[in-house]
């Protein structure tokens, strides 16, 4: 937890908390134990029927372990350069983070995901990152201005939140799936589509608070096995819906687009 040092507010009061005392604990007294796996839970309720199940985070894994997102993190790791302090919200199993970190030995980050299989391996992941369980809908247990970016793949967007955790000029990258990302994958399996309207939602969302600075788009082949194809139905959205009992090798594609804005103000 030692890379989450002055960044914590506790969940009931907003106070600061204490990462170095076991338990966790605010000026008030709230405390929060931190799990032998290394996490500790800010979420203050179970979690949510959405939240990724054991299953899903370990089908994640084996992809992100493929290389299949590599040229994502690439990418990530290029619009981060410089950022110290980093926050992946909704981050998962934390591999994007502790890519990112190793390619900065001087930064540090907080892992948030409000699924706890998720968060037992982000514990795991990187030595300079802390795993919090946290709905990020709500109220981040995260300190007003204290990160200089914030990431987040996939995953929920919370635009006031990120706004509020961000220090003055601080960075906002979104990873967002495009009409190719797994076509032949959705296409072959009848998986939930992508809405034709996401990216403009996305730059409504951003505009209150955030100025668009970069887009840029990333695309790599996939020859996918038989059990990478099951992996990436079974990570996502679709394992809620009961995944495909027989599933065959397909040439697919990553296709994601990687935008980049500044915190406004």
């Amino acid at each position: 937890m030692d890379a989450a040092r002055g960044l914590l507010a506790c969940p009931v009061c907003a106070a600061p908390l204490d990462v170095a005392a076991r338990p966790v604990r605010c000026p008030a007294g709230h405390s929060f134990d931190v799990a032998r796996q290394g996490y500790v839970n800010l979420a203050g309720a179970a979690p949510p029927a959405n939240a990724d199940t054991a299953p899903m985070v370990d089908a994640r894994a084996r992809v992100l372990a493929s290389g299949a997102f590599d040229a994502v993190d690439a990418a990530l790791a290029r619009r981060l350069r410089g950022s110290r302090v980093v926050l992946d919200a909704g981050g998962g199993t934390g591999h994007h983070l502790a890519r990112l970190l190793d390619a900065a030995p001087d930064a540090r980050g907080v892992n948030l995901d409000v699924s706890v299989p998720a968060a037992r391996r982000a514990a795991r992941a990187h030595a300079r990152l802390a795993s919090v369980v946290a709905d990020t809908w709500g109220t981040l247990p995260l300190l007003s201005r204290r990160f200089d970016a914030v990431l987040c793949v996939f995953a929920p967007r919370n635009m006031a939140e990120f706004a509020r955790v961000l220090g003055d000029g601080g960075l906002l990258v979104v990873v967002t799936p495009d009409p190719e990302h797994l076509a032949s994958v959705r296409e072959r399996h009848g998986l939930l589509g992508i809405e034709p309207d996401k990216d403009d939602r996305l730059l409504r969302a951003a505009s209150a608070r955030f100025t668009p600075v970069a887009r840029e788009r990333v695309r790599v082949p996939l020859a996918a096995s038989p059990a990478l194809v099951a992996d990436l139905i079974g990570m996502g959205p679709n394992a809620f819906h009961g995944a495909p009992t027989a599933v065959d090798a397909l040439d697919t594609e990553v296709a994601v687009s990687v935008w980049l804005f500044r915190r406004a103000g």
